[in-house]
């Protein structure tokens, strides 16, 4: 049986130089984005979790890593995110798992879903009033017109 494998993404907390790149490619094989901020690279491991440890511990120390993911949802559509905390941050994360009586990784994780749906919600209440600001000075049919010119004249994101 073959070990499956998993598409990791590195986040980094600053531009890669052309010296940390190398080094970490001999390494890993990775991929960098076009200002070396982020990274792609493919793990063997038996699940995801497994994947982003044994990046984080092979990069450790050549990279200035701020976060691991992995790149494709589970089957429960999830993003798996690993981030390494000082011993300040898992301490306070600890202590308020604690008081919640929780473990730290699931407090983590519902703090963060949370936070999440609450960026989703704020993005979406001010898109909605942007949108009803412009529909006072323009009809909806220029403003669909508008939307449609920017979308179509924008470089591809992907």
């Amino acid at each position: 049986m073959t070990m499956p494998r998993h598409a990791v993404e590195i986040t980094l907390t600053r531009p890669a130089t052309t010296a940390e790149l190398a080094r970490a490619s001999q390494v890993l094989s990775l991929a960098a984005n076009h200002d070396s901020t982020r990274l792609m690279t493919v793990m063997k491991a038996g699940n995801a979790d497994q994947a982003l440890n044994r990046a984080r511990r092979r990069l450790k120390g050549h990279l200035p890593i701020d976060a691991l993911t992995t790149h494709y949802r589970d089957q429960e559509g999830q993003v798996l995110l690993s981030v390494a905390f000082s011993p300040a941050a898992a301490a306070a994360i600890r202590h308020a798992a604690e008081h919640e009586g929780q473990e730290p990784q699931l407090f983590l994780a519902q703090t963060i879903r949370r936070a999440l749906a609450e960026h989703t919600r704020r993005q979406a209440a001010d898109l909605d009033h942007a949108l009803r600001s412009l529909l006072t000075r323009t009809s909806p049919e220029r403003l669909v017109a508008a939307v449609g010119r920017t979308l179509t004249a924008r470089e591809p994101t992907c």
